[in-house]
């Protein structure tokens, strides 16, 4: 049987091997925005480059960056998630009113994921003109063009380090050899993705809720993981732990029911996590329902406080 390791809860006090830059700029986010008590609670919106606007149908004002400011102000968020163009468009009206993650990479959902890499659009410097707290790199683990995307990581990561930004990284599991082996949300796929981002240098890593694969799928995973049920908690209390004294970030997907989502937010942050990111789950939904559900995830990630 394999055994996880104890939950560390990792807040900004470990973090000494930082720069005063980057520990600077998570305070403000951690510390001055959202719950102010150490938690991270981060609204993406970079789905309109990666799945293009039909994320927007269900529910038309989220089309709207400026309604998504408003919505991550009124609704106590610690930052907002943009790609360049839309933080160049929007973010000065707002500046001082929400930190701003700016995304430095993402494609289009156009060509297929079996040859994933997604492609540098902006830089550090366009993030330290934009006045953002830090920036967002998507990783994409298991591609065959992994090679390119962790050289353009290895730029990133030491422009970060000059600039004393915050790196948070996207870390997702993509491509054929993943899909033979699992698949990309299981649990052997996460857990490496959680592993890889710490050990190239991320800050913060965001990750995906890992599931049980199906038998047929399970029995694919390289040993051990291909011998283990474990429940949803041992699940993501493993992935937390495989990410070694970097602060994890989990995504909330697509949006789901109030009660499963809600499940998976307490179920994190009891496994130690630092925070989530919920996009779709939040804006998808009529502005006083979203004000509603982001009020019980601030509820729960109050439990969860890291005192410097």
């Amino acid at each position: 049987m394999v055994t996880t390791t104890p939950v560390k809860r990792i807040g900004l006090a470990d973090l000494t091997h930082l720069s005063t830059g980057k520990r600077t700029r998570l305070y403000r986010m951690m510390y001055e925005s959202g719950l102010k008590n150490g938690t991270l609670m981060v609204l993406p919106y970079d789905q309109g480059l990666e799945h293009g606007p039909r994320d927007f149908f269900p529910y038309p004002p989220s089309g709207d960056p400026a309604y998504i400011c408003e919505l991550a102000i009124e609704a106590g968020f610690s930052a907002v998630a943009f790609q360049y163009g839309i933080a160049e468009k929007y973010i000065a009206k707002f500046a001082g009113r929400i930190p701003l993650i700016l995304k430095l990479n993402g494609k289009t959902e156009v060509p297929s994921d079996a040859q994933a890499l997604s492609p540098q659009n902006s830089s550090v410097v366009d993030a330290v003109r934009l006045g953002a707290d830090a920036v967002g790199y998507t990783l994409y683990v298991g591609s065959p063009r992994q090679d390119e995307d962790f050289r353009q990581f290895m730029q990133v990561r030491e422009d970060a380090e000059k600039y004393g930004m915050p790196l948070i990284v996207w870390a997702y599991p993509r491509g054929e050899a993943v899909e033979a082996k699992g698949g990309r949300d299981s649990l052997w796929a996460v857990d490496y993705a959680a592993r890889t981002a710490a050990e190239l240098g991320a800050d913060i890593v965001k990750i995906n809720f890992p599931k049980l694969a199906p038998p047929e799928k399970r029995e694919k995973h390289p040993k051990p993981y291909n011998e283990l049920e474990e429940s949803d908690e041992q699940r993501i209390h493993r992935v937390i732990a495989s990410a070694v004294q970097t602060p994890v970030l989990l995504s909330g997907g697509e949006k789901g029911n109030d009660a499963d989502v809600l499940q998976k937010v307490r179920l994190s942050m009891e496994a130690g996590a630092i925070g989530m990111i919920f996009g779709r789950n939040v804006w998808q939904r009529p502005y006083e329902e979203a004000l509603r559900l982001t009020a019980q995830f601030r509820e729960i990630l109050s439990e969860y406080s890291r005192p410097l």
